[in-house]
């Protein structure tokens, strides 16, 4: 161990420039509102899984990288040690000492030793220091020593008259100081001196480390000694002289071999392995208090300070370090060159310079306030792109060679030519007698020229954020642009950038990175390079090539990307370094990233730069857990559910359906981000996006086995393990299987009844159906009935026509026979001749022949048949002869009519009218012939 040896070569004017000016690892800072405590910090210990537990004034304070937990102390005193051995963390505070544990929900129980081995503490005794060894647990108070075994309960006290400091384990030996006493070591369960000298006496021992047969001691105001047996020897450390007037109040040694120390109004010293003073943390450069109570290595080698106000850890393992311009001296970098030894920074406030490497103090070159831009070597000489002109830089000196505004960028085209990019286009600078002097402005192209490129001897590619890229064709002299026009084949891009690589005109923006084809004349998009950049988390198309390296740099929103070959096959490969965005706290589209040495480049910074070491970059193994999960019911408060194992599965009620789960990396620096992935199996087989919430709540979860599952992401590491926890939810009691059967009999007697229900209302609406069918039915059979009827009635009407029509004929017939007849009679009566007489004698015997009669009779009963047996009825008295005149005279026929049908003279019609209505008792006044039409 070099640390202690006389060799160390650090002088007092170094580690005061360190004060001033120094490029330091990450330091993350907890304030008492981050973590809802009181303010002082005493002891700090790391658990297995990787939380990590502080003592504070107010209690335990359990930090899982995300999440603050505060455990009040149980007697509401002030905590001031901790150790954590297995699953018990060992606590000691005011008249009491003991462990906590954690329950099957993840919360911490407190369990008291001093009570379970039924112990009075001394009046006012506090337990300032824990330690393990073997399977004895040792709790150090100002008097006492307590020793415990945790398998057997035994108990043992070492007392002491004086003081005890503190006590320190090495190896398998335990030593401790009693002030004015000495030095002593515990051997079977007694104090042994080691030695008595006086500076153990008078002073406060803070920490002992051996090396060899060599004990190594660090007092708090005087220095350091070296034991060999009995021989005590101060240590003359040059650079102990920085910090004579501060006092030592807590010391660590650290994995690597280096040291912390703790001191009570300086911050805390880093000391390397070889014996150097490295930093000094204090709160001018990051620390949030100079009072450092404590210092704790984690497995992760970041270094935490318990503090009198906050608790800050720092990342000593990390390839970053940072130099953080609080005082805005500085401001933003926009570009860095290393030149003669001196680090040269151009920022917005003008140009810086220091040694390199060194911690000295930057210094601000007069003459350039303003922006700088760029900065170029050519010819061994540095050039400084300012906003006020073009400077050549010299050490510290200053050399105008252009007045013309806004230096963008510088390009060497020819030995004796450099091509500048302005506000207002293109100018030359040309070299003569060694010396390099503005010449002139190209002619013909004025837009401002950021980004340009001399791609032939006769092309020139100049990028335009707002209005895209430009192809000038300039003449041989380098004095007029002949043509120009805009490439039409990519599109203009916000934060896009040219550069050229390997001879290729490379352009990059939003929409990936794109080569120039000369023999296409056309971008063509290079799907390799645009991994550089990828377009879901794009930031800028700046690209950085390192000649030197052979390394292509692309910047991404939590990325630095680079393209390199593999060791083996030679092949192309792009690399990641991951470093989130609010570490980068770069200018967006003014990147600023340059090689310094082998490995270590710088990136510019909104206010200062940080250092970034490539070698050192190493991908860790992290672990995710779920911290946390609470069952959450409408009507009652949040309950914490058991975090189980990851076989075991939770079974919950139908109404604690919504869960929410926290979950935890215990990655505790700010270079990277942890992001968070899960899935809920039962619900969805597809993981989420990636998220930095620590925590998810599902809702309204229906009944079901489901495991929740998820994994964490820190930077661009997965995490090794997918934390898992299984759960069910049981059926609501609607639900439930005697529900269920309920709902099969119900169903099964509402069927039923339903059935029936329907059966007799279709049974009645069938009969009634049926009746309406059938009334239906027979209303139709009565309309057909009614229709044959008419039918048969019209047929019989045209029977009883055709009928009178063949009665009238017939009738009329008669009439003519018997009226020509009887007209014949009359002329024959006149004529005296036997021939005569025979004719009248036949016309006599026709004009009485009963067969006319018969046939008429006939006729006139088929069309009125009921007539004649009517009139029967009636008059049973009525002769043939009084029917045969009723017949006529139902035809309407008048006396004289009828005469000639009877052979007789309308007269003796009349008196056979008379005697009918006699044989008929009509009435005086009635009429013969409408009585007999209406019988």
């Amino acid at each position: 161990m070099k640390f202690i040896k006389s060799t160390f070569t650090v002088l007092l004017f170094f580690v005061l420039s360190i004060n001033i000016a120094q490029e330091l690892p990450p330091i993350n800072t907890f304030t008492p509102e981050d973590y809802r405590a009181e303010s002082q910090n005493w002891s700090i210990s790391q658990s297995n899984d990787g939380f990590l537990y502080v003592v504070n004034n107010q209690g335990l304070l359990e930090f899982d990288g995300v999440n603050w937990k505060l455990f009040p102390t149980p007697n509401e005193t002030i905590m001031r040690s901790v150790k954590v051995v297995g699953d018990k963390i060992y606590t000691g505070f005011y008249m009491d000492f003991g462990f906590w544990k954690k329950d099957e929900l993840g919360e911490l129980h407190y369990t008291s030793l001093i009570e379970k081995a039924n112990i009075t503490p001394d009046e006012d005794e506090q337990f300032w220091n824990i330690i393990k060894m073997n399977d004895w647990m040792l709790f150090q108070s100002l008097k006492r020593i307590y020793l415990y075994n945790d398998k057997t309960n035994q108990f043992k006290i070492i007392e002491s008259k004086t003081k005890i400091t503190k006590i320190i384990q090495i190896d398998n030996t335990i030593y401790f100081q009693k002030i004015n006493k000495g030095v002593f070591k515990i051997e079977k369960g007694e104090g042994v001196l080691v030695s008595d000298h006086d500076v153990f006496k008078e002073n406060e021992i803070i920490s002992i480390y051996q090396e060899n047969e060599n004990l190594f001691f660090i007092t708090d105001t005087k220095g350091f000694f070296k034991l060999n047996n009995s021989r005590l020897t101060k240590i003359e450390l040059p650079f102990y002289n920085s910090f004579m007037n501060a006092t030592i109040y807590s010391a660590q040694q650290l994995s690597n071999g280096g040291f912390i120390l703790g001191t009570i109004s300086h911050g805390a010293y880093y000391i390397n392995k070889e014996g150097e003073l490295i930093y000094n943390l204090n709160y001018k450069n990051g620390l949030t208090n100079n009072t450092v109570l404590s210092v704790f290595e984690d497995d992760r080698k970041n270094i935490w300070l318990g503090l009198d106000n906050g608790i800050n850890s720092i990342n000593i393992d990390s390839p970053f370090r940072i130099y953080n311009d609080k005082n805005g001296n500085i401001g933003t970098v926009y570009d860095s060159k290393i030149h003669n030894g001196n680090l040269y920074l151009g920022t917005n406030q003008g140009l810086f310079y220091k040694k390199y490497p060194s911690n000295n103090e930057l210094k601000f070159i007069e003459n350039t306030q303003g922006q700088v831009w760029s900065l170029k070597k050519f010819d061994d000489k540095l050039f400084c792109g300012h906003n006020a002109g073009t400077f050549i830089i010299n050490d510290d000196k200053v050399t105008v060679i252009s007045t013309i505004n806004g230096t963008w960028d510088l390009k060497k085209i020819a030995d004796d030519k450099i091509l500048q990019g302005n506000y207002d286009g293109l100018h030359i600078l040309e070299k003569e007698n060694s010396e390099w002097k503005y010449s002139h402005r190209i002619k013909g192209f004025d837009n401002s020229s950021r980004y340009f490129e001399l791609y032939k001897d006769d092309l020139i590619f100049v990028n335009h954020e707002y209005k895209g890229v430009f192809k000038l064709k300039v003449n041989k002299s380098y004095d007029e642009i002949l043509s120009f026009e805009r490439d039409t084949t990519i599109s203009k891009g916000l934060h896009s950038g040219l550069i050229k690589y390997k001879g290729d005109i490379v352009y990059s923006y939003k929409n990936g990175v794109y080569k120039f084809d000369g023999n296409k004349n056309k971008f063509l998009k290079d799907s390799f390079l645009s991994k550089l950049i990828p377009k879901e988390n794009f930031i800028s198309g700046k690209l950085v090539f390192d000649t030197k390296e052979n390394l292509l740099f692309g910047f991404a929103n939590e990325n630095i990307n680079y393209l390199t070959s593999e060791e083996i096959s030679n092949n192309p490969i792009i690399k990641q370094v991951s470093i989130s965005e609010n570490f980068k706290k770069g200018a967006i589209g003014f990147e600023n990233f340059n090689k310094l040495s082998e490995s270590n480049y710088l990136f510019g910074t909104l206010d200062g730069y940080t250092l970034f070491n490539l070698d050192k970059v190493k991908n860790h193994n992290y672990t995710i857990k779920i911290s946390g999960v609470k069952k959450n019911s409408l009507d009652a408060k949040p309950i914490i559910l058991p975090l189980g194992y990851e076989n075991e599965n939770i079974d919950l009620d139908a109404e604690e359906n919504n869960i929410q789960f926290k979950y935890n990396v215990p990655y505790f620096g700010q270079e990277l981000n942890v992001k968070f992935q899960y899935k809920l199996i039962g619900q969805s087989e597809n993981w989420s996006n990636w998220s930095t919430e620590p925590q998810v709540l599902f809702k309204n979860l229906s009944f079901g086995d489901y495991t929740f599952k998820v994994r964490g992401k820190v930077g661009n590491s997965i995490t090794e393990n997918v934390a898992n926890y299984n759960f069910s939810i049981k059926r609501p009691w609607y639900l439930s299987n005697l529900a269920l059967v309920l709902y099969i009999i119900s169903f099964i007697i509402f069927s039923i009844l339903m059935h029936t229900i329907y059966k007799r209302y279709y049974s009645k609406q069938r009969e009634a159906l049926l009746l309406k069918q059938e009334k239906e039915f027979k209303l139709k059979s009565l309309a057909n009935e009614k229709e044959l009827m008419k039918i048969k009635n019209d047929q019989l009407r045209l029977d009883v026509n055709g009928k009178n029509r063949e009665l009238a004929i017939s009738t009329m017939s008669l009439l003519k026979k018997n009226e020509f007849l009887s007209l014949i009679k009359t002329e024959l009566k006149d004529v005296e001749n036997r021939k005569a007489y025979d004719v009248v004698r036949l016309i006599d015997k026709n004009l009485n022949n009963t067969d006319d009669w018969e046939m008429f009779k006939e006729a006139f009963n088929n069309a009125d048949k009921d007539f004649i047996k009517k009139l029967k009825t009636s008059h049973p008295n009525l002769t043939p002869n009084d029917l045969r005149l009723c017949a006529y005279l139902r035809l309407n026929l008048s006396s004289k009519e009828i005469a000639p049908l009877l052979n007789i003279s309308p007269r003796s019609v009349e008196v056979k009218r008379y005697r009918l209505r006699k044989k008929m008792s009509l009435p005086h006044d009635a009429n013969l012939t409408d009585y007999i039409l209406e019988i």
